[in-house]
């Protein structure tokens, strides 16, 4: 099993190495957005569920990138004035406030058809079958946030972000065809811990809805109920567990 460091470098060697998605104007606003500084948490954890269940991590490489572009489209336009209006992302000027506002726009809709072009790569219609319903999902979530729509927090996250979590798990046990088993409940419990946890370091969403303690008690029961998920599982998931632990103890 290789380590999530090694995973990671598997996930930037491959996403430094993607052809040109368009104009260099245009690749260089897509290739900014993928440089952002990101953990890459989802393609890792793509990539560490296809070892699992017996897969090649070269093997998973597309479906695990196509995850990670879905997600960088939606940092792109959510960043937009239309919809959060936020002119940073991760300590630099956003996309669009860096390329303005019609580039950034395009740049979205690049990352997005490059993902789809990644996951038709397979001979199976799975592995893009799982990502478009989660795309459609995450999308979903955000209609609901900016409209202020959603009656339940956890609801509205588990579509917004929770989403993209599943489709790692999801995608990478379609590239396999391998038995669900537990694992969309471990997928589950993943993508609702970081969001827990992600709003314990900023201060909001559930923190402001339940307080500091009640959401770091549900963050750790998050992560409880993954593990044990992991638990149940036929299949080396040490790499897992410690992507686990990870998000429980992270503090950025």
């Amino acid at each position: 099993m290789r380590s999530v460091d090694e995973l990671r470098e598997l996930v930037e060697d491959a996403l430094a190495e993607l052809s040109p998605v368009g104009p260099p104007g245009l690749d260089e606003a897509v290739r900014y957005a993928l440089e952002g500084g990101g953990k890459r948490i989802r393609p890792v954890l793509c990539l560490a569920v296809g070892e699992a269940v017996g897969s090649e991590p070269e093997d998973v490489l597309p479906a695990a990138c196509a995850v990670e572009l879905v997600h960088s489209f939606s940092l792109v336009h959510d960043d937009l004035p239309a919809l959060d209006d936020d002119e940073t992302r991760r300590g630099r000027p956003s996309t669009w406030a860096q390329f303005g506002e019609s580039v950034a726009v395009l740049a979205g809709d690049a990352l997005l058809v490059e993902a789809f072009r990644l996951a038709l790569s397979y001979e199976t219609p799975a592995v893009a079958r799982e990502l478009a319903a989660a795309t459609l999902g995450m999308i979903g979530g955000q209609y609901l946030d900016v409209t202020g729509s959603a009656d339940d927090l956890a609801a509205l996250n588990r579509l917004k972000t929770g989403r993209l979590f599943e489709a790692s798990v999801a995608v990478a046990l379609a590239v396999k065809d391998a038995e669900p088993q537990t694992w969309p409940r471990f997928a589950q419990e993943v993508g609702a811990l970081f969001q827990l946890v992600d709003d314990l370091l900023d201060g909001d969403g559930h923190v402001l809805a339940h307080g500091e303690d009640e959401t770091r008690r549900r963050a750790d029961e998050a992560a409880e109920r993954a593990l044990a998920a992991l638990a149940e599982l036929d299949a080396d998931t040490s790499v897992l567990r410690g992507i686990v632990d990870g998000l429980a103890t992270r503090t950025a």
